[in-house]
């Protein structure tokens, strides 16, 4: 059985947070966080990530209200999934991340207290969570 490499990405318009999972363990571990300007990031970072890891699936966080609407962000981070899409051409799938930034300095904070919360750390570990959450609706 194949098991697919997962990449997934915390969208944010300063900063995005990369993981990378796999399927076979349905975990992940934080990568990096890459800069963004007003959410655009540098695309050949993204590109060197692709090319290094060669990624089955992308995942992309989808950041909802807490009563599961969109909000501005959410378009941008669909617009961002379609955009990897279309230049890399690599599957692009989304993930409820309305828990996620919560969840990862909780996480964060067990493993190193505050020295531990960067916002870069934070932004992969948040990462991390939204694979390891998709793997869950995957096989849960």
């Amino acid at each position: 059985m194949s098991s697919q490499t997962v990449l997934g990405f915390d969208y944010g318009t300063k900063s995005i947070g990369v993981a990378i999972g796999q399927e076979l363990t349905a975990s992940a571990r934080p990568l990096m966080s890459l800069k963004a300007v007003d959410g655009i990031p540098k695309w050949e970072e993204i590109g060197n990530l692709i090319t290094e890891w060669k990624p089955d699936l992308i995942v992309v966080g989808l950041p909802l209200n807490m009563d599961g609407t969109e909000q501005d962000i959410t378009l941008r981070a669909k617009k961002f999934g379609n955009r990897l899409n279309g230049r890399f051409g690599v599957k692009v799938a989304t993930q409820d991340e309305r828990l996620t930034t919560a969840d990862a300095k909780a996480r964060l904070f067990e493993m190193g207290g505050y020295k531990a919360l960067t916002k870069g750390q934070v932004d992969a570990m948040s990462a991390v969570l939204i694979v390891e959450s998709y793997f869950e609706n995957q096989f849960g």
